[in-house]
């Protein structure tokens, strides 16, 4: 997993509350456990204007001119901003996935689900949790400034917007540290590898036929 300290980016404005699972990543989608290529099959039923299905080339696949992701302002954004509850729903992996493939490596939001919360720091993407009412603040500038950025400081614990605006939030610092070493629940149980290698040959003396 990537380490992540901050980003600067273009924020992409997502008005919507109680955005499930399903709709960030299709359950069909679901059937490879790599954690690459989701990217296209983002938001796909908001997305595309027909029903998608592995395996297509959805290059070739029309987009919704409506959704706002398809819109030109957020071509390339970085940030994801937008309402409380995200990730409600099942608790598939595959979401954070998904978003980190398209791009995006830190969201905004007021309120996030649990497991989806806690998934998002197991792969290398960071929840920003901030009040309904400075969540209001930043969804009028970015939709009143076209090509908005935001620069989101881990370290700082800090969101600062395109016209100076610091945005403080906090973090659960055993999850912040996950993401400023990059370490994944393999990569943390890695940090633990000579204790384990002792371990084990502690326990082969006393039961060898296990590890045999």
């Amino acid at each position: 997993m990537q380490k992540f300290t901050n980003v600067k980016g273009i924020v992409a404005a997502l008005d919507q509350a109680n955005i499930d699972t399903d709709q960030i990543i299709p359950k069909q989608y679901l059937k490879s456990i790599k954690r690459t290529g989701f990217g296209p099959n983002l938001f796909d039923d908001w997305r595309y204007l027909d029903k998608g299905e592995p395996g297509m080339d959805h290059s070739k696949r029309k987009l919704n001119p409506d959704f706002v992701l398809n819109h030109d302002r957020y071509q390339g954004a970085k940030i994801l901003l937008t309402r409380e509850n995200f990730g409600c729903g099942s608790s598939r992996e595959h979401a954070p996935w998904a978003l980190l493939d398209y791009g995006f490596s830190c969201i905004i939001a007021p309120s996030y689900a649990d497991i989806f919360f806690n998934n998002c720091f197991k792969n290398g993407i960071l929840p920003v949790t901030l009040d309904s009412h400075q969540v209001d603040e930043l969804f009028d500038e970015v939709l009143n400034h076209e090509g908005c950025q935001f620069e989101v400081d881990l370290p700082a614990q800090t969101v600062t917007t395109d016209n100076g605006q610091i945005y403080s939030f906090q973090i659960n610092p055993t999850q912040k540290n996950r993401l400023l070493e990059g370490l994944d629940d393999i990569g943390i149980t890695l940090q633990q590898a000579e204790k384990i290698k002792t371990y084990e040959s502690e326990r082969a003396k006393i039961t060898p036929w296990v590890f045999n």
